[in-house]
């Protein structure tokens, strides 16, 4: 019987799985299907790591975590989950060759993945030039021009970002009306520096070995227009990876908003007593690495706290 499991091994399952360890709780399991450190290996540079300076690629800076987290007693399972249930005070975690393991707690951090547009060498540029995070690559492209393809709040409140640090923002979108706020809408309309390329779709973004040059878009009727930029951000959303909440009726283990988001408190406690949920999968969540991990620090020490309770 575990203390607690922890489902996912980025920043929030890593950093959850150290306290839990270093905050008195012996028998801890993290189970992650790979590597342990999440979507941020993929990222080329990493500069707003707080303590971080010089050049540092996201495999990097992940690298030493889950070394340190053992140091304190926590346990590795190099395997996928495929359902959490719970019976009871017990919650039972099923691995994808059908062996179960049971734990007083559950803290699930499997994050989310943002959706592909689909478009000719996006998976060939990802991380190369095609990113889905301003905040996390914005910066490189300070003093260049960019394109952005998306058409809800987050693509608009992304292209305002790098308006800000870029000469220029190309902001592509299938329809010739936006799904964002209205607020949202009024200010990038009135933003010199993003031009709205609208009723058109990627194409393909192309490039070399150095990476993006530039990205073909093709409006309503046919016609392709080539945008030379070195940095194209994809903002068509994020698909939560909340598979393993799901139970046999189709039902969530515990309470989700209509995107899938797990809806935690302050404490990252969910509506089911010692489940917890912290990074990328929980509500409002900033997708940056930092809160990510700070989400796995509160959810260790309240897994810590329900434990002591449940068994004292």
């Amino acid at each position: 019987m575990l203390d607690c499991a922890i489902v996912g091994g980025g920043p929030a399952g890593l950093t959850a799985g150290l306290y839990t360890t270093r905050g008195g709780l012996e028998n801890v399991t993290m189970f992650e299907k790979g590597m342990p450190g999440g979507q941020i290996t993929q990222s080329s540079e990493i500069e707003n790591y707080p303590g971080v300076t010089g050049e540092i690629t996201g495999m990097d800076l992940m690298m030493p975590w889950p070394e340190q987290c053992q140091k304190f007693g926590l346990k590795h399972d190099m395997s996928e989950v495929k359902q959490i249930r719970k019976d009871g005070d017990i919650f039972t975690v099923i691995k994808s060759d059908d062996s179960l393991i049971h734990a007083h707690s559950v803290i699930v951090c499997t994050g989310s993945s943002p959706r592909r547009a689909g478009f000719a060498g996006e998976d060939e540029f990802f991380g190369k030039g095609v990113s889905t995070c301003a905040t996390c690559d914005g910066f490189f492209y300070k003093g260049k021009e960019v394109a952005v393809i998306g058409g809800g709040d987050t693509a608009l409140e992304e292209a305002l970002y790098l308006a800000k640090i870029c000469t220029k923002v190309y902001l592509v979108h299938r329809r010739d009306t936006f799904r964002a706020a209205p607020n949202t809408v009024k200010r990038v309309e009135e933003n010199d520096k993003i031009e709205l390329v609208l009723n058109s779709v990627p194409d393909e973004v192309y490039g070399d070995a150095m990476g993006v040059n530039g990205v073909k878009v093709k409006d309503k009727e046919g016609n392709i227009r080539d945008i030379e930029v070195p940095g194209v951000f994809v903002f068509v959303g994020n698909d939560v990876n909340n598979q393993t909440l799901i139970q046999e009726d189709g039902s969530f283990l515990c309470d989700v908003n209509d995107q899938g988001q797990v809806i935690v408190d302050l404490s990252m406690k969910t509506s089911v007593p010692g489940l917890f949920a912290a990074g990328d999968m929980r509500i409002e969540a900033p997708k940056q690495v930092v809160s990510a991990a700070g989400d796995g620090a509160v959810a260790g020490i309240a897994a810590i706290s329900y434990v002591d309770e449940l068994l004292n």
